[in-house]
Formats: structure tokens, C-alpha cells, sequence
């Protein structure tokens, strides 16, 4: 008899429809387990370990944000959304496509970039866009993504624009190339308003950019940092980590960061998802116990398991979060969790919007007079890193519980706010609920 220890609802990897779904124990861990009557039984783990250490990971917290313009709903998640009053968070980051346009073809783009690219939005609709999520709660941290969205020239146009909109943070979700080879480049987003570089970064060897990404582009990588150091922009390193790829590399990535504060502010680790041109699910699926536990291995114990906790405003499940210290003496010294996001601290959406972007942003350029608490704060700040991590759901590990706490949201004309994990979401066939 399966030791059955939750139910939910999911969907079926194949059709995409709604199924039960069941959360089991087993000698290895925990497995999402559902059956489509169409396409058979699936299994996929979702936590390595045992019952105690899962359930010791959720925080509790379920209180629910007030959510401005929500939808009523109809019962039938992860369909109809954008968002409806079944959800639990009213969005902390929110994704802005700029364009479709890609310099690079990754084999693993969760948004198949390069493919059937329809004209990039104008700059009148993505204000009308702006206005849209400042009319549903906003200002949210935005992300500008893609596509790549450095291949738009009125970047800098855009980020003043929303700064005239009402928003405060701005993001670029980027694979550097441009920053790279433009060294300009950041000081003019700087000057706009942009606020961080979350920098795809999967290794510090070229055979893995090959790999995941289709070039040997690490010289660019570094190159793009040392730009954004220049400019001011705080720097954080985003790698896909793709089992028996580069997940023996997540120590030397922590190390890289280490040695390159104040510039890189943090880590933020994203285990492969098969969504996007990504579908099919292969070999061993990464967990978060596997992730902390590879940290701490990895790092030689300078950064512990025990240092790292979930979310607390979004699903703890989806995330893990440690925050450290440098001291003087070069040890880092862990800080204590707060509820926290996905990068630590705030136990509500706006929480973590104003935790995030104290935490990522780069230098103002003013330095505070010594001894002031201005001083103090600058100071703490640039000698701490943040080490956090997503696991954004597809469709063979979907949790219909965690999707509706989720926070990170994508922008669209048609349905408004859709969390990330519903937008992206993709069939073993290639289809999708919302992306066009």
C-alpha cells in the first residue's frame, strides 16, 4: 500500500489536462504521482530524504496578500488565470518581455527564444503594459526579459519610462553578451535607472556553455562582470544546473562570487525545468535537499545545509535562501533567516520586493560620511551574499498547492499577471496554456 502523505492536483505532461495527484513516500524521498486515463501513470521526485525533513521544511505561513483585480475564479488551475482570487500572493518580480529576438539559441530556453519571433511589442504598448501592473498593485520589481533583452536598443527608454510609470527596481535578465562587447554599454542602463544584472552564468568552463547554451562564451561572462563593476550595476549569477552537466560545479560558482564581491551580490541557482525548448524529462530530477546538501559539499562546509531554510511568502517547496556575512578574517558568517523569499527575508510579496532589491542592487555611487548608519548599512551590504535558488515547476512535478502561492509573475496583454511556472508550463508535444 503507497504511503500516501498529501493530495493535490496537477496535470497530465503529455495533454496538459487536470489530474489528481497524490504526494508519496518512499525509501528515497517523496514523488508526485498522478494518472491521466489517456496517458498512463507518471512519478517524478520532488524531495530527497525523509518524511521528517520534509515536513520540517514548510514554515507555515498562509497568509494570504490582499490581490488587486483578481480574477474570480473557476476552479480549474492552472487554466483562466492572470490572477484569480484562488491565489494566495500578489506578485513580488514580475516579468516584462521585451522581444522574442535571441543572439543565442540555448538548448534549454524556458521561453524558446529565436522561434516563430512575432514583432517586438512597441514602446506605447509597453507602457500600457506598465500601466496595466501599476493598476494590479504595483510598483513590482520588474524584470526586463525576453527574448534577449539587450537586443532592443531603447533599452535605456524603457527602464525611464517605468521610472516615470512608478517603479523603482528594475532587472535585466540578460546572458551579458552586449554588456560584454559593448563596454559602454553598462553605464548607459545604469544612467537610465536599471537597478541589477541577473546574469546567466552555468559555469566557469566553456565545455558547459557549449553544452547549455550552444557557444564557448565564458570570456563574455567574465567580461560583462567586470563591465557592470565598472558601471555600478550589482551583479547576480544565474546558473541552470543540469544533472551530470555542471552540478559539480556549484562550489567553484559560490567560490567565483565570493571573490568578486561587492560587484556580484548574490547566487541564484536554478535546477533544470523541462518547459520551453526543454520538454523531455532525463535522468535524475535536482531537489532542493540535494542543492543545500551539494553546497555544503561542495564549499567544504563554509556554507552549511543547515544555514538554508524555504520561502516563506512563496511555497516553501519552490525555494531554498541563505544569506552570509563576510568577516574581516574572511569567514562567512550566516545570518539569521527572516520567513524569507526565495532570496531571504519578507514573509509577504512587498516584504520581498523591498528585500530584493536592497539586497541586489549595485552601488549608488555616493559614499556616506564614516561612522553614520548610512555607512553601516552600505557597508553590511556590499560584504553580504545572497545564495538562494528556485525550482520552478513543469509539467511533470506541477503542484497545484505551490503554483497558487506563487509571486514571480509574467506580463501579458490578453491575461494580465500569470505566475511564471503556469505561463511557461509545456506539453511533452510543445504546448502551452498562454505563451503564443
Amino acid at each position: 500500500m503507497k504511503n500516501i502523505i498529501g493530495k493535490t492536483e496537477s496535470v497530465c505532461p503529455v495533454c496538459l489536462g487536470i489530474t489528481e495527484a497524490y504526494r508519496v513516500l518512499k525509501k528515497d524521498g517523496v514523488y508526485l504521482e498522478k494518472y491521466c486515463p489517456a496517458h498512463g501513470y507518471f512519478s517524478t521526485l520532488i524531495w530527497e530524504g525523509d518524511l521528517k525533513s520534509y515536513l520540517a521544511w514548510d514554515r507555515g505561513n498562509r497568509k494570504k496578500d490582499k490581490i488587486t483585480g483578481a480574477k474570480p475564479s473557476t476552479g480549474t488551475c492552472p487554466y483562466d488565470c492572470g490572477l484569480c482570487t484562488d491565489h494566495i500572493r500578489s506578485g513580488c518580480c514580475v516579468l516584462l518581455e521585451l522581444t522574442g529576438r535571441c543572439n543565442l539559441k540555448c538548448p534549454v530556453c524556458f521561453a524558446s527564444s529565436g522561434e516563430n519571433v512575432r514583432p517586438d511589442p512597441t514602446i506605447d504598448e509597453i507602457g500600457g503594459l506598465m500601466d496595466m501592473l501599476m493598476e494590479k498593485g504595483g510598483p513590482y520589481n520588474l524584470q526586463l526579459s525576453g527574448g534577449e533583452p539587450t537586443m532592443r536598443d531603447d533599452l535605456p527608454q524603457i527602464i525611464k519610462l517605468g521610472l516615470e510609470k512608478g517603479f523603482t527596481f528594475f532587472q535585466l535578465n540578460t546572458n551579458g553578451l552586449r554588456l560584454a562587447r559593448e563596454p559602454e554599454y553598462a553605464k548607459s542602463l545604469k544612467a537610465a535607472g536599471l537597478s541589477c544584472v541577473f546574469l546567466q552564468f552555468d559555469s566557469l568552463r566553456d565545455s558547459v556553455y557549449k553544452t547549455l547554451r550552444g557557444k564557448p562564451i565564458l570570456r563574455e561572462k567574465l567580461t560583462a562582470i567586470k563591465n557592470c563593476e565598472k558601471a555600478g550595476l550589482g551583479v547576480v549569477l544565474v546558473p541552470v544546473i543540469a544533472p551530470g552537466i555542471n552540478d559539480s560545479e556549484i562550489g567553484a560558482i559560490l567560490s567565483f562570487a565570493e571573490k568578486h564581491m561587492p560587484a556580484v551580490r548574490g547566487v541564484h541557482f536554478q535546477p533544470i525545468s523541462y518547459f520551453g525548448r526543454c520538454i523531455e524529462e532525463t535522468g535524475r530530477r535536482i531537489t532542493i535537499p540535494f542543492m543545500i546538501r551539494e553546497i555544503e559539499r561542495q564549499t567544504h562546509g563554509r556554507m552549511k545545509a543547515s544555514d538554508f531554510g524555504g520561502g516563506g511568502a512563496e511555497n516553501p517547496y519552490c525555494s531554498f535562501h541563505a544569506s552570509y556575512l563576510k568577516q574581516p578574517d574572511g569567514r562567512l558568517k550566516p545570518l539569521p533567516q527572516k520567513g524569507g523569499c526565495c532570496c531571504g527575508g519578507g514573509a509577504t510579496s512587498k516584504q520581498s520586493r523591498e528585500n530584493v532589491a536592497r539586497q541586489w542592487k549595485g552601488s549608488d555611487g555616493k559614499s556616506a560620511p564614516e561612522g553614520t548608519m548610512d555607512a553601516f548599512i552600505n557597508e553590511t551590504l556590499d560584504n553580504t551574499l545572497a545564495i538562494s535558488g528556485m525550482l520552478f515547476q513543469d509539467a511533470y512535478n506541477l503542484d497545484l498547492d505551490r503554483l497558487k502561492r506563487c509571486y514571480i509573475c509574467e506580463t501579458d496583454k490578453d491575461f494580465g499577471m500569470v505566475p511564471f511556472c503556469a505561463y511557461n508550463l509545456t506539453s511533452t508535444t510543445g504546448k502551452s496554456i498562454y505563451r503564443r
